[in-house]
């Protein structure tokens, strides 16, 4: 079978492109079937090291310190923008004119009208759009989504979910630019809590309303001088600078009237400043017939609870494995472990089998926009201390039922 080759343009070389970059080059040995090759045509950093770095180890034909050279390359196909919060809306407008698929990543925006601007263009534009909401992906999480999706649960009642981790514990972390309302827009709410969102959405449905609370635990931090460092540096002993935005968002919510959740309501809770907590991103969805957890640090696992009645009740640890999602492409049998560069590659898989015309199962920017009007509505009710209503968006794939 004749392969198709699609050229891949990368908007930034940090951490996030590599894995990127990984991802396309995976996916024909991992993706047979999609009948694809892809070739690494053009990487752009404002770094010259990192864009030097594109070409000699991750593979890339050419590098430039302009993204605009990459977005009028005629042999790039498809982009990935991980260029940091401040410029996605800039870069992914971009993409839209330039009629470029892109696959950004989130949050998309600094809140919902940079979001919804990226959303307008790219459909004035008709082009694809992908956004990293990578918690969809794990096998065990799609094989939750066909529980709820079937009935197994029963009638959803309520939810409770939390996304903590403690990459921002340390007081004397460096006051880098996610601590800046220029450059991040809100903190802790567009970083976890736009994931968690998105994952509630993906697997229940819309979210209608929400009544929401913020915090910040650590009002200063010390100057990291931009582009010399991360959030990870540790400063002592530096000049101190006020954090704009919040540590801690929690929010009280209610889902949408549907098949699936009917007004189902629920807490969710994101926090980058807790002390003790990796990287635990939970969610507990209760129903009537029945209950389902995840924690992230443990992806290969479900915990089930289905039954009333019988001799054994409660919960039983249920593995990933064939038949669940995306594993069997990378595993035969259950047991095995699969990883988040691994998440990123079944995202991918999403992104180019949309892009091949085949199903669109991929999140998009309208599901950024469903995510970022969640998000901007608790931090305006965090801000009035009342319940606000969300607008509903259309166009998106968590509404997609299997």
């Amino acid at each position: 079978m004749e392969k198709r080759t699609i050229g891949v343009g990368l908007i930034s070389v940090g951490w996030m492109g590599k894995v990127h970059s990984k991802a396309f080059q995976l996916l024909p040995s991992v993706y047979p079937e999609l009948g694809v090759k892809t070739r690494l045509v053009m990487a752009a950093d404002t770094a010259a090291d990192r864009a030097e770095y594109a070409v000699e180890v991750l593979g890339y034909e050419q590098f430039t310190l302009d993204y605009h050279e990459v977005l009028q390359h005629p042999d790039v196909d498809v982009v990935s923008i991980c260029a940091p919060n401040f410029l996605h809306a800039e870069m992914g407008i971009a993409a839209a004119k330039a009629g470029k698929a892109f696959w950004l990543e989130k949050p998309a925006g600094r809140g919902a009208h940079e979001t919804e601007a990226i959303a307008q263009a790219a459909a004035e534009a008709g082009v694809l759009s992908t956004i990293g909401f990578n918690y969809r992906n794990p096998p065990v999480v799609e094989h939750a989504k066909q529980l709820i999706e079937r009935g197994a649960l029963g009638r959803i009642t309520n939810v409770r979910g939390t996304f903590f981790a403690d990459y921002s514990s340390e007081p004397m972390g460096a006051l880098s630019w996610r601590f800046k309302r220029e450059f991040a827009g809100s903190g802790v709410l567009g970083d976890l809590m736009g994931h968690l969102v998105d994952l509630m959405q993906y697997l229940l449905g819309p979210i209608a309303e929400v009544n929401g609370m913020t915090k910040t635990i650590y009002s200063e931090r010390p100057i990291l001088q931009m582009g010399s460092g991360t959030h990870f540096d540790v400063i002592e002993g530096g000049e101190m600078g006020p954090v704009e935005n919040e540590d801690y968002a929690g929010m009280l919510v209610r889902f949408a009237g549907n098949a699936v959740a009917a007004d189902a309501i629920g807490t969710l809770e994101a926090c980058r400043a807790s002390v003790g907590p990796r990287a635990s991103y939970n969610f507990e969805i209760y129903g009537t017939e029945g209950s389902i957890k995840w924690d992230f640090e443990r992806l290969n696992e479900l915990q089930v609870a289905i039954g009333r009645r019988g001799e054994h009740l409660g919960y039983q640890r249920v593995m990933a494995g064939p038949g669940f999602g995306d594993f069997s492409h990378y595993y035969p049998g259950a047991g095995t472990t699969m990883g988040y560069d691994e998440l990123k590659v079944i995202e991918c898989r999403k992104f180019v089998e949309a892009f091949l015309g085949g199903e669109h199962r991929n999140s998009n920017i309208q599901d950024a926009v469903a995510a970022a009007r969640v998000v901007s509505a608790a931090e305006e009710s965090a801000a009035s201390r009342q319940w606000v209503a969300i607008a509903p968006t259309s166009g998106t794939t968590a509404a997609i039922r299997a």
